[in-house]
């Protein structure tokens, strides 16, 4: 009798459950695979690890330590389909890998915009259906090569043959290189592959973090002389505005890039109207998709922050930033961070701020827009009420605008700028726009939106300089990094636009050498710096 058949007719109790018991320990160890592939393709292949447990399992008599043997091979499936699911997930929002050092606080930020598009209930439901999903598979697998590695050994040498001959196969296959399709092979490791990646992108973390705690301990920027320092600015207030998921994308080649682009040069008439110039870049940002504070760190501090373990390094060094050297150069410094709902204790310990005005102080009455507490409007509103409506000492602000922050619905529409008052004008408005579920079904409507918030932060943006002139204001819009994979598109690069604004002739005199393109918009031969590069280029334009 073949051994296969000698096998069937061996087995004890129920052959369809432990037909499913050997389906089982032969997909599961191959999801990793599949996610990497992003093909079910990758489903026709060996597994080496359910081989490897059942020959253990076969070998060793101890009914104890098989059954660890079973449980730990269940968890090591399954903490590697959970790592591959985070390298997809991490590549199609961020653009690279998951890592463990630097990226369990991204997990936890995803987890908080799912929880603004669903609410606490929602993304508590999804943490338990992935936990209890993760225990049932492990559960699963262990059982089911329990269950088989019984069979063959009940079976006896048609047993042992069967799984010898499994064997042979599996390492015939990894020999010759035999694949089912192009980059897939017969002779699958991919379970073993994911945690082997995994291992590798720990230690160059490691690696790499070492590498940039070195490089901090010093820093260009502290031997300009205080007199010096930003001198060419004096009585200017400056603006740095990071408009969330504005990348290159949202100007240039894609379906929503060409009504960004009206907006832009709508703007820009009306700029030139009202007595502003304009000239515009590019920036290569560390980050892409999410985590936003990586490239606000990076442009101010001059360093490239990528990571949150680089970030968390830098915030803790010595590093002169743009905020803290215009408060040494005699500047009011100011933090305006709208979705922030708790302390920021670097804003003042790194970045230097004298005053932070987030969620909890800056007066809004008005309804949420998923994860956007407050309009653009509003912040542009509060801000020039409190810090530019009255006589002051010149102000350097970092405004974050995050109407355009992903899910990007439902989006706000301006109202006059005398009804803004306390944000209650807005509470019709979210129940306009589509729920993030209904719109996240279809990745057409997903790119149309994030288009449209653009084009919303954009035009409150120019709407608020035409109605408020100011004269004195050095005005720095820049994009923190593109959105995610769903609307950039799988080749999109790390650029973002940055654009500078001002009333007065000098600024623009100042950084001739940058070669910037005159306009708010720019072409696709733009100049384009690393992000790192700004502060010091900055410093060295403004501080002659």
């Amino acid at each position: 009798m073949p051994a296969g058949r000698a096998l069937i007719g061996g087995m004890r109790g129920s052959p369809a459950v432990t037909l499913t018991a050997l389906a089982t320990l032969v997909i599961l160890p191959l999801v990793p695979g599949v996610l990497a592939v992003g093909s079910p393709i990758a489903l026709i292949a060996l597994p080496v690890e359910s081989i490897a447990v059942l020959l253990l399992l076969t070998a060793i008599r101890s009914p104890v330590v098989r059954r660890v043997i079973a449980g730990t091979f269940g968890v090591v499936v399954v903490v590697a389909i959970v790592v591959a699911a985070l390298d997809v997930a991490f590549e199609w929002t961020v653009s690279r890998p998951f890592s463990p050092v630097d990226d369990w606080s991204g997990v936890i930020s995803a987890a908080g915009v799912v929880e603004d598009a669903t609410g606490t209930a929602g993304v508590i439901l999804i943490v338990g259906a992935i936990v209890a999903a993760s225990v049932a598979l492990a559960y699963a697998l262990a059982r089911a090569a329990l269950r088989v590695a019984r069979v063959i050994r009940d079976s006896g040498r048609d047993g042992r043959i069967a799984v010898a001959t499994v064997t042979v196969a599996w390492v015939v296959s990894a020999l010759i290189g035999a694949q089912v399709a192009p980059a897939v092979p017969v002779a699958s490791s991919e379970t073993a592959g994911a945690l082997v990646a995994v291992s590798s992108q720990t230690m160059t973390s490691v690696r790499e973090n070492q590498q940039f705690a070195s490089a901090l301990r010093s820093d260009p920027a502290r031997g300009i002389p205080p007199e010096e320092l930003l001198s060419a600015l004096k009585g200017k207030d400056v603006v740095i505005a990071f408009v969330e998921s504005y990348g290159r994308t949202a100007v240039q080649g894609t379906s929503f890039s060409s009504g960004v682009a009206r907006v832009l040069q709508s703007g820009e008439d009306e700029l030139a109207i009202d007595g502003y110039s304009a000239r515009s870049a590019f920036l290569t940002s560390p980050t892409f998709g999410g985590v936003s504070w990586l490239a606000h760190s990076t442009l101010q501090s001059g360093v490239w922050v990528d990571s949150q373990q680089k970030y968390d390094t830098l915030t803790t060094a010595d590093r002169l930033t743009l905020s803290r050297a215009f408060g040494e150069a005699g500047w009011r410094t100011v933090a305006v961070v709208p979705s922030n709902e708790e302390d920021w204790p670097v804003g003042r310990s790194f970045y230097g701020y004298d005053s932070v005005s987030d969620a909890r102080n800056m007066g809004y009455r008005g309804p949420s827009f998923s994860y956007a507490r407050m309009p653009d409007q509003y912040t542009w509103k509060r801000f020039y009420d409190r810090e530019l409506a009255h006589p002051h000492a010149p102000v350097m602000a970092e405004i974050d605008l995050v109407s355009s922050h992903t899910p990007w619905t439902p989006l706000p529409r301006l109202v006059p700028w005398a009804q803004v008052g306390d944000g209650s004008v807005f509470d019709p408005q979210p129940a306009e726009g589509l729920s993030p579920v209904a719109a996240w079904a279809d990745p057409r409507t997903v790119r149309k939106l994030y288009g449209e918030s653009v084009q919303y932060s954009l035009s409150a943006l120019f709407s608020f300089l035409h109605t408020y002139p100011q004269p004195n204001l050095v005005l720095v819009v820049v994009g923190d990094h593109q959105p995610a994979r769903v609307v950039s598109g799988a080749d999109a690069d790390h650029d973002v636009p940055i654009t500078i604004i001002a009333q007065d002739p000098e600024v623009f005199a100042a950084t001739a050498s940058w070669q910037w393109e005159n306009g708010t918009l720019p072409s696709p031969d733009a100049p384009v710096w690393r992000m790192d590069r700004f502060r010091d280029w900055f410093l060295d334009a403004f501080s002659p």
